[in-house]
């Protein structure tokens, strides 16, 4: 069988010559063309051809039934071939950038990055305020000798005036 024959052709030819044979005074009996079929396909069939000697009796297989499940596994292959046909046309294509792009886009702040300075600002301010309040007490505002409003904090439990 060549590569480029499909079974339906294969057996053509091989019925053309069988009747030939038969034409001139040699008979071929049932087994003989089952096996002379089996061994005339191709190394992508050996699976198939393993699979029938092995769950079927050669000497009792008719033809008919060998043609049908060498046609089904045909359809199956032709299928598959197709398939891995189409996954190559999917293939994924990557948009190519230059250095030269990777720089101006880096220099470009996006909103996320404005989005995260606001925050990390905020925060930032937030820590300060935080770290502040938890060394000294708020400023107060407290009488002294002479000079009516005098500023004062307290720290570490002492007043101190400022």
């Amino acid at each position: 069988m060549k590569e480029t024959k499909t079974i339906v052709e294969m057996i053509t030819r091989f019925t053309e010559i069988v009747n030939g044979l038969e034409a001139l005074g040699r008979v071929i009996n049932e087994s003989e063309k089952v096996m002379k079929i089996l061994r005339s396909l191709l190394s992508k069939w050996h699976t198939k051809v393993t699979a029938i000697q092995e769950a079927k009796d050669l000497t009792k297989l008719p033809m008919e039934e060998l043609l049908g499940s060498l046609m089904t596994y045909e359809i199956s292959l032709t299928k598959q071939l197709q398939e891995s046909e189409e996954k190559k046309k999917k293939s994924i294509a990557l948009k190519a950038t230059t250095k030269e792009e990777e720089d101006v886009e880096e220099e470009k702040p996006s909103e996320e990055d404005d989005d995260l300075a606001l925050i990390t600002r905020k925060l930032n301010k937030y820590m300060r305020g935080e770290r502040l309040e938890g060394k000294s007490l708020p400023l107060e505002e407290i009488p002294q000798e002479g000079n009516s409003h005098h500023m004062v904090t307290r720290k570490n439990g002492k007043r101190k005036v400022i």
